[in-house]
């Protein structure tokens, strides 16, 4: 139990700097910009053109020590429409020391995948990573079971490493913070529509 408490304490200081960027921006400006910066890449922008529909979280914190946390809230969209809400929770354990804001985008190649994704509660397991670098920092969320991507660069570029995976594609973009990681951890999604 202590034990427990400890580790939610660790998460809750390590993420606390994340929540004023949660609240900084209106709701529907934060999601057109972060929106805005994926299209603009050569290479995540394609995918909302070739894409069923897509889940977008403008801003995950993640922090950790030995344990660690992320927790993000987004939307999903398809024909350019806001069909519903997600969160993403990660909790981890592992080589990881720091902290980290980041977007994130899944691409859903199909009808099926997006299906999948908003039937209640999704998770990404083991083996499968998107990959995020600026200047000065980096960070890696490893995911697995229904997406493979990564994105190097700056908030204006991005690189994948692969297509669609099992019908997702994940890119992200770091928006700053340092962190060390080296575990495996699985994120998982509630979905609740609109």
């Amino acid at each position: 139990m202590n034990i427990r408490l400890n580790i939610l304490l660790a998460c809750l200081l390590l993420t606390s700097p994340f929540t004023s960027i949660w609240a900084d921006k209106n709701d529907d400006a934060k999601y057109k910009e972060t929106m805005d910066i994926f299209q603009q890449s050569d290479t995540s922008g394609r995918h909302f053109n070739d894409s069923y529909g897509y889940a977008l979280f403008p801003t995950i914190g993640k922090g950790g020590v030995g344990v660690g946390a992320a927790y993000g809230e987004g939307r999903v969209y398809t024909n350019g429409n806001h069909i519903g809400d997600t969160s993403m929770t990660q909790l981890s354990i592992g080589l990881q020391l720091g902290g980290q804001a980041y977007s994130q985008i899944i691409f859903f190649e199909d009808k099926r995948a997006l299906e999948e994704f908003t039937s209640g509660n999704f998770e990404f397991g083991v083996g499968v990573s998107a990959v995020a670098i600026t200047a000065g920092a980096s960070a890696s969320t490893s995911t697995a079971g229904g997406a493979s991507a990564s994105a190097s660069g700056n908030e204006d570029s991005a690189a994948t490493t692969g297509g669609y995976h099992k019908g997702m594609v994940v890119f992200t973009i770091a928006q700053g913070g340092l962190m060390y990681e080296a575990s495996v951890s699985g994120q998982k999604f509630k979905y609740t529509s609109k």
